[in-house]
């Protein structure tokens, strides 16, 4: 993909979440937490899973 092409698309984000935050704060607080929850999930799965494997 050519750069100005990300380059377009990156701003677009950037716009859409300053956006949605300003505009949807409860929306975008939500999203957060579910995105933030995900990744805990995922390191907490990561760490039992080694866990397991050194005991």
């Amino acid at each position: 993909m050519p750069v100005v092409i990300k380059k377009i698309l990156a701003w677009g984000f950037l716009a859409f979440l300053i956006y949605f935050m300003a505009f949807r704060p409860d929306g975008a607080a939500q999203m957060f937490k579910g995105i933030g929850g995900a990744l805990m999930a995922i390191a907490q799965g990561l760490g039992d899973f080694l866990t397991g494997l050194m005991s």
